[in-house]
Order: C-alpha cells, then structure tokens, then sequence
C-alpha cells in the first residue's frame, strides 16, 4: 500500500517562504516520477512541478518557475517543494503524487499519477 504524506505547509506572509516535504511509503521510491499540485476550493487541481527518478529532470508550471524548486532525496524517500517569493495566489492545499509507471518519464498531467497524499494547506496573507 503506497501511503504519501506531506507536511510543511502553514500560514506565510507575502514574499516568504515555505519547504514542503512528502514522504513515501509502500514502493520502492527512487523507481517513480513524482510530482505536486494544488488545489484551490471551488477549483480544479492544477500542476505545479513533476521531477524524474533521478532528480536530474524537473519540469514547472509557468506561474511558479523562478520561485518554486522540485527536489527530492531517494535515500530518506522524500520530494520537497521548496516555495519562495510566495504569493497570496498561491494560496491552496498542495498535493504530492507518485507516478503511474516505473521509471516514466516526469509527467505534468494529472491522470498520469495514481497515488495522492492528504495535502497540505498554504495560506499567503497580503
């Protein structure tokens, strides 16, 4: 059973910072893309970044490149999601997903992930 659970969001002022981590359980890790999103009431969830198994291919959503950056630690298997210059747009609950297949290239639609943490709320205040 794949379990994924994030942590690190809070509440932040605007031009702050926030690191989200997300610690998988119940497959071997290092074999699968991963990725983030968010997800905004009354909205559909969107991509924000998807990074390979190798860490070595990331890609971004427009809207966040140059603040967001997409790491991950394949020994303690953990993604993060290191937020600055934060925005009160980016206000929402953030997800971490775990790709369908093994060793697929990273992938920015949201079909292509099987496996979904709780999320975590962000809240940037003006």
């Amino acid at each position: 059973q794949v379990q994924l659970v994030e942590s690190g969001g809070g509440l932040v002022q605007a031009g702050g910072s926030l690191r989200l981590s997300c610690a998988a359980s119940g497959r071997t890790f290092s074999s699968y893309a991963m990725g983030w999103f968010r997800q905004d009431p009354g909205k559909e969830r969107e991509f924000i970044a998807a990074i390979s198994t190798s860490g070595l291919v990331t890609y971004y959503a427009n809207f966040v490149k140059g603040r967001f950056t997409i790491s991950r630690d394949n020994a303690k298997n953990t993604v993060y999601l290191q937020m600055n210059s934060l925005k009160p747009e980016d206000t929402a609950v953030y997800y971490c997903a775990l790709q369908r297949s093994h060793y697929s290239s990273p992938s920015t639609e949201l079909g292509q992930y099987d496996y979904w943490g709780q999320g975590t709320q962000v809240t940037v205040s003006s």
